[in-house]
């Protein structure tokens, strides 16, 4: 089974808002994950009435804010396969991430993390960015389309 998910490669300035995931969303609720830095990202869910209503929920949701602007949709995915023992934990084989470029348009001191997932939220410079990533497809996509 394909997880829908979306992606949101924020910005403000010249600097990038990265999340530390801690925690997971599983058939049998919230576990603890080793921790990893990412984007934004979150499970298409069956309320959302389209992508961007996903986007803004993820966005409020791990941020805390509503304070962005859509900039562009990239037509290229993030795909993965989930490792086996995740795959019977969440129920998915798969997921298929679209990912969207993203403006932060407040103040980055009133941002709060979700503790239910994330731990950290933080804003790092361009350069930064790819050594801090945890998962290379993430970074292989952040180098692809950071120029864009």
């Amino acid at each position: 089974m394909i997880r829908k998910a979306i992606g949101a490669i924020v910005y403000q300035g010249n600097k990038f808002l990265i999340v530390q995931k801690t925690n997971i969303n599983t058939l049998q609720g919230i576990q603890n994950i080793k921790a990893e830095w990412d984007f934004i990202k979150g499970g298409v869910e069956k309320n959302d009435k389209n992508l961007h209503c996903t986007l803004f929920r993820e966005l409020k949701e791990e941020t805390g804010s509503i304070e962005y602007k859509v900039v562009k949709v990239f037509k290229e995915m993030i795909c993965f396969d989930f490792p086996d023992d995740l795959k019977e934990k969440i129920g998915y084989d798969k997921q298929e991430t679209t990912m969207f470029l993203v403006e932060f348009l407040g103040d980055i001191n009133a941002l709060m993390p979700n503790y239910n997932e994330i731990s950290k939220i933080k804003f790092i410079e361009k350069d930064k960015v790819v050594e801090i990533l945890t998962n290379q497809d993430t970074k292989d996509y952040f180098t692809k389309y950071s120029t864009v």
